[in-house]
């Protein structure tokens, strides 16, 4: 965690790190990318060179780059990615999920999918796989991209405003309030799931 605070703490290239991680997250699911924003949000309140408009414009732009990838992986690459990239039980299932909700649910799907541990990379991929139109997957991961960074950097951000004599303390409550956040989405949609007919 150090090497990335130290990271993200020197602009300009804070900004390009936060783009990269937040792009290859939706390729490489172990990119620390709400780790990244949530750090970035609260040097964002602490150091006065970092902008919080860039980190929050950083972040969104590379969310939205990386699905985008995904997506063309999906369209492009199909089942041979679908092998290389989602072979193993976790990969499928995300897939198979994935899938199911588009087809339900359309782009809605793809806003709720990036709260959902591995649900966003089976989502964009999916969402190419199987054709689904790209300018309404653009416009909904657009919003999902927005949401998500307003979301991480401004818990991070409002942190570092509230605990700015203990940096590391702001990044402990930022961090439990994302996993809160994170077990209450997925908690929410396998409930959503029991309850709906097979």
């Amino acid at each position: 965690m150090e090497p990335l605070y130290d990271a993200l703490a020197q602009p300009p290239t804070a900004y390009l790190i936060l783009f990269a991680i937040a792009a290859g997250d939706a390729i490489f699911p172990a990119f620390p990318s709400e780790s990244a924003a949530i750090l970035a949000g609260v040097l964002a309140a602490l150091e006065p060179e970092i902008a919080l408009p860039a980190v929050l414009a950083a972040a969104a732009a590379g969310a939205f780059s990386g699905d985008s990838v995904s997506y063309a992986l999906g369209r492009f690459g199909g089942r041979p990615a679908q092998r290389r990239f989602f072979d193993g039980p976790y990969g499928r299932r995300a897939v198979r999920w994935s899938c199911e909700q588009l087809h339900l649910r359309g782009g809605l799907i793809l806003v709720v999918a990036r709260f959902v541990p591995g649900g966003r990379t089976g989502a964009t991929f999916t969402s190419g796989l199987t054709g689904f139109h790209y300018w309404k997957f653009a416009l909904f991961t657009a919003i999902a991209a927005c949401v998500w960074a307003l979301y991480a950097v401004l818990l991070g951000y409002f942190g570092g405003r509230v605990f700015h004599e203990r940096p590391l303390l702001a990044v402990g409550v930022a961090f439990a309030l994302a996993v809160v956040v994170a077990v209450g989405v997925e908690g929410t949609r396998r409930a959503v799931r029991r309850g709906s007919p097979s």
